[in-house]
């Protein structure tokens, strides 16, 4: 019964507000409230977690590893709370920031190109977007919903697929006019083959003749850190690399690139993923909206 009387949420939105404002002085203001006030009140509420939030100095606020923590989740919180009112009192309307990280070729290719239409279709939502081929914290970097190409790990995450995608050996004509173009998977061995540098970059490139399975050791004289900066390499006549169809489909249609090993290619996919902190019974409504629409909107081939 003692919890119900402490106003957590209130507690939570002062703690925010003394730390985005730099100070209690600040987050007094805001509240009308004296700094021995706000003081007292960050005290008490390190007091109950039994573990300190804030150093204090005559400069400055600065937060302890815990307070960090807290602090994170605790904007998280107060951002789902104000949301879970708002659409309580305007039926349903999905409003508010969101957070979305996605691989670079994902959001170049379709997140970037459709955000117009999703903010059209919700006016109220804004959109925070962070492309990075690296695996983020979805809780840690304060993202809502995270697009995630190939095998996904076990975790607490939820996931939502988005499709799957075939993978291709692309170069550019220019390459090949120089160095010839190889015609079976041994002849590899006399190419430069761009390979990715992140760490889940798959390792070696799976090729099939008949029913031998092999794997071709890519061996090169340039790394990137994103499917989007290998295409640019190879549309630069550097060498050849492996990408996702839906990254080449035009560039092979205006003849910019062009497919080899075809006849070699085991016909392996992709798959695309969506993952989120929640459960299917309580999104924000923004988070299922986004959802639902990269569903409707996402064409992988």
């Amino acid at each position: 019964m003692a919890r119900l009387e402490v106003n957590r949420s209130g507690e939570l939105e002062v703690f925010v507000r003394a730390v985005e404002s730099g100070g209690f002085t600040a987050a007094a203001r805001d509240f009308g409230m004296t700094p021995s006030a706000v003081s007292k009140l960050v005290a008490r509420l390190e007091q109950r977690l039994g573990t300190r939030l804030i150093n204090r100095s005559t400069r400055k606020l600065q937060l302890t590893p815990e307070g960090c923590a807290f602090y994170e989740r605790g904007i998280r919180i107060l951002a789902d709370l104000d949301e879970a009112e708002r659409s309580a009192g305007i039926h349903g309307t999905p409003r508010g920031r969101l957070r979305v990280n996605a691989n670079v070729p994902f959001g170049h290719h379709f997140l970037l190109p459709l955000a117009s239409e999703f903010l059209a279709r919700y006016p109220d939502v804004a959109l925070d977007i962070v492309l990075t081929d690296q695996v983020v914290d979805l809780l840690e970097q304060r993202t809502d919903i995270a697009v995630r190409a190939g095998p996904l790990k076990a975790s607490t995450l939820v996931a939502r697929k988005l499709g799957e995608t075939r993978m291709m050996i692309v170069g550019a004509p220019a390459y090949f006019a120089r160095h010839g173009c190889p015609l079976t998977p041994k002849a590899l061995g006399q190419h430069n083959l761009l390979g990715a540098n992140y760490v889940r970059a798959q390792q070696g490139w799976p090729l099939q003749e008949g029913d031998v399975h092999m794997t071709a050791t890519v061996t090169g004289n340039a790394q990137a850190s994103n499917g989007e900066a290998l295409r640019d390499l190879a549309l630069a006549g550097l060498g050849l690399t492996r990408l996702a169809a839906f990254q080449v489909r035009e560039d092979i249609v205006a003849g910019r690139l062009v497919a080899v090993l075809e006849d070699f290619n085991p016909g392996d996919r992709e798959e695309i993923h969506a993952v989120f902190v929640g459960h299917g019974d309580y999104l924000p409504l923004r988070v299922r909206a986004f959802l639902d629409f990269l569903v409707e909107r996402v064409m992988l081939v």
